[in-house]
């Protein structure tokens, strides 16, 4: 005798349906930024209806901010040494896996001024995060350049997938940033210069 199916509820079709969408549109933005991805792609992608896609989410400008994010990184703290490591971990984090949702909005910010907008806010709130545990007066200034090393990194192995970043693992990048890092957070630059004059 056949045993029957449960039946799937509206509810869950709908939920079914909706994170279809989500995938879709998170793996779209990622591939082709904000301005080439359309409705009717992404729906096509979802093997659903266009507008079942305006329904459930509103709008692609909706829909891109509800996939398309910078995570905010754990705050730094600790010693100079510990948030360098910090730091460190957070970059072999962000190469370990291809993070869509910020790769999204990083492919989008050159020609959506909405994502461009995110991403300062997002990285300028990681860099004065990151300063106020670097000592010296300058920490802001070593702290931005640590957020562009970070952010050119990402982008450098995930987006353009450059020759030998693109395939290193993880920690061989870190490794080889890791004096510079600890450079940066301690300040030893400022300190040489002080030391010349």
């Amino acid at each position: 005798m056949a045993t029957s199916q449960p039946r799937t509820s509206r509810a869950e079709q709908r939920q079914k349906t909706e994170n279809r969408i989500l995938t879709a549109a998170r793996r779209l933005f990622a591939d082709s930024g904000y301005d080439r991805t359309t409705i009717r792609a992404i729906a096509a992608e979802a093997k659903t209806d266009p507008g079942l896609v305006m329904r459930y989410f509103g709008s692609k400008k909706e829909l891109f901010a509800l996939v398309a994010e910078i995570a905010p990184d754990e705050p730094v703290t600790g010693t100079p040494e510990q948030a360098a490591e910090h730091l460190l971990t957070s970059l072999g984090d962000k190469l370990e896996a291809e993070p869509s949702a910020t790769l999204a909005m990083l492919r989008s910010m050159l020609t959506h001024p909405e994502a461009a907008k995110e991403v300062r806010a997002a990285v300028t709130n990681q860099q004065r995060d990151a300063a106020a545990a670097f000592p010296g007066d300058d920490a802001v200034l070593r702290a931005g350049l640590i957020g562009a090393l970070t952010l050119g990194t990402v982008l450098g192995r995930h987006l353009l997938r450059l020759d030998g970043l693109r395939d290193a693992p993880p920690e061989a990048i870190t490794a080889l940033l890791r004096p510079c890092f600890h450079a940066l957070v301690d300040g030893e630059a400022e300190h040489a210069a002080d030391g010349q004059r």
